[in-house]
C-alpha cells in the first residue's frame, strides 16, 4: 500500500467510530501536502464561513467561525474556473495577485476543491494553504485532495439529510402540537373477578396521515426537543376525562422518566385531583437517577396518586424499576398474557409476578387479554386486573358507558 493509499485508508477507517470525520480528513490531507493551513468552509449569504480549521499556532490568522465576503476570497474564482483548484506559486496568478488577502496573509501557495451537494450545487471548500510558495505541489497532491473533498461532500450530505429530516420532523411536531392534532382514546381497566371497570388507561391516536404508531410521535419528539411538550399535552387533553367518569373509577395516563423530573408535568397536574390518577411510568428512556425519581414520585403520592410500572416480565430494565419504584401496580406485559393458557412457562414466569405482587402488597394487572382462555388462567395464577381487546377496546371520550 503506498503513502496515499494508507492516508485515505486512515481517515475512512474512522467512519465507523465516534468523532469528527471532517476534521480528521482536514488534518490528514494538511499534514500529507505538508502545508500549515487546513480549513473547511461552508458558503452561506455571501460569506465563506470556516467550520473546521487546522492551523497550529496559527490562531491569529485563521480559527473557526472566521467569516470572509465571497469576493474578497478565492471561492468564486475557482467555481467559475478563473483561478484553478492548484496553485503552487500565487505570484504567478496574476488574480491571485490582485487581491488585498493574498498579501494580507500571505498565501504564497493554496490548494482548494469545491465541495458540491448531491444536486451539484456548491456547499463550500476544502482548502490548504501556505504563506510561501510551494513548486512541488503537483497534479497527484491534488488527486489525493480531491479523495479527501470526496469523503467530506459525502459527510456534508449525509449531515444534511439527516437535519432536514430533523427539521420536517420538528415542524411536523410543531404542528401537532400546535393544532392539537390527536386525540385520546380509553381502555378499560376490569377487575377479573368482579368484571367491574376500576380505571381507563389514556391512549393517544396522532391525526396526521399517513398513519404513524404513537410511540414513533414520541420517539421523534424526543429526538428533536420536543419530547415533554407532546406527553404533557397529550396528558393534559386525557385529564379532560375525569369529569366523565365515575367517581371511583381512576385514569391511568403513561409518564416518562423525563418529564417526571420536569417542572412541566408538576404544573400541568398541579390542578389535577391525583387522588384519581394512576401514573403509569414508560421505559423509553433509562431511568439515571432513582432518587430524584423516586422524590418526584413521592409528591405526587402524597396527593393520592398511584404509580404503575409498565413492561414487567419483558426484560431486566422493566425488573429493576419494579424493584426501584415500588408501584402500586405491576403491569404484565402482553408477551406473557398472549397463550399464557398454553405455555407453562408463562404460567410459571406470571407466578412468580403474581408472588411478588403480594410480598410487596402491590397489584398485579394483564396486558393484552384477547381470549376467555386467557382471562380464565391469569384468575386461576392470582391476577388482579387486566385490559385488553376481549374485555374492552379503547374508546373516544363520548362512547363511554
Amino acid at each position: 500500500m503506498n503513502d496515499f493509499e494508507t492516508l485515505r485508508a486512515e481517515v475512512v477507517s474512522d467512519t465507523g467510530k465516534p468523532g469528527d470525520i471532517i476534521q480528521d480528513a482536514l488534518v490528514a490531507i494538511r499534514d500529507h501536502l505538508g502545508m500549515e493551513v487546513g480549513y473547511f468552509s461552508e458558503f452561506v449569504d455571501g460569506y465563506s464561513v470556516f467550520r473546521r480549521v487546522d492551523a497550529p499556532g496559527l490562531d491569529h490568522l485563521i480559527k473557526v467561525g472566521d467569516t470572509h465576503p465571497l469576493d474578497n476570497v478565492y471561492c468564486n474564482h475557482i467555481l467559475e474556473g478563473r483561478l484553478p483548484e492548484l496553485i503552487p506559486d500565487t505570484s504567478l496568478e496574476p488574480i491571485a495577485q490582485a487581491m488585498p488577502i493574498t498579501a494580507e496573509i500571505p498565501i504564497g501557495s493554496h490548494v482548494s476543491v469545491p465541495i458540491r451537494m448531491a444536486d451539484g450545487s456548491p456547499f463550500g471548500m476544502f482548502c490548504c494553504l501556505s504563506q510561501s510558495a510551494k513548486p512541488s505541489l503537483n497534479e497527484r497532491d491534488l488527486a489525493t485532495m480531491r479523495v479527501f473533498a470526496d469523503i467530506v461532500a459525502r459527510q456534508v450530505n449525509t449531515d444534511t439529510a439527516v437535519q432536514r429530516s430533523r427539521d420536517g420532523c420538528r415542524t411536523a411536531i410543531e404542528g401537532v402540537l400546535r393544532d392539537r392534532a390527536y386525540n385520546v382514546l380509553y381502555q378499560p381497566v376490569v377487575d377479573l373477578r368482579s368484571k367491574q371497570t376500576v380505571a381507563y388507561e389514556a391512549l393517544c391516536r396522532f391525526a396526521p396521515q399517513p398513519y404513524r404508531a404513537p410511540d414513533q410521535w414520541f420517539r421523534d419528539a424526543v429526538e428533536v426537543g420536543l419530547g415533554i411538550d407532546l406527553e404533557v399535552a397529550v396528558l393534559a387533553k386525557a385529564c379532560e376525562a375525569l369529569g366523565h367518569l365515575p367517581p371511583l373509577v381512576r385514569l391511568s395516563v403513561n409518564v416518562s422518566p423525563d418529564a417526571i423530573l420536569s417542572e412541566h408535568l408538576e404544573s400541568t397536574l398541579a390542578t389535577v385531583a391525583l387522588d384519581r390518577i394512576i401514573l403509569e411510568v414508560t421505559e423509553h428512556t433509562r431511568i439515571s437517577d432513582y432518587e430524584r425519581i423516586n422524590d418526584r414520585l413521592a409528591a405526587f403520592r402524597d396527593r393520592g396518586a398511584q404509580i404503575a410500572v409498565d413492561d414487567a416480565g419483558a426484560g431486566y430494565a422493566g425488573l429493576q424499576q419494579i424493584v426501584r419504584l415500588a408501584p402500586e401496580i405491576i403491569k404484565m406485559d402482553m408477551s406473557l398474557t398472549r397463550g399464557i393458557d398454553d405455555d407453562p412457562a408463562l404460567r410459571a414466569l406470571a407466578r412468580a409476578i403474581v408472588s411478588y405482587a403480594d410480598e410487596t402488597r402491590s397489584t398485579v394487572l394483564a396486558e393484552g387479554i384477547e381470549t376467555e382462555s386467557e382471562l380464565a388462567t391469569l384468575l386461576e395464577l392470582g391476577v388482579a386486573l387486566g385490559q385488553g381487546y376481549y374485555l374492552g377496546r379503547p374508546l373516544p371520550l363520548p362512547d363511554f358507558h
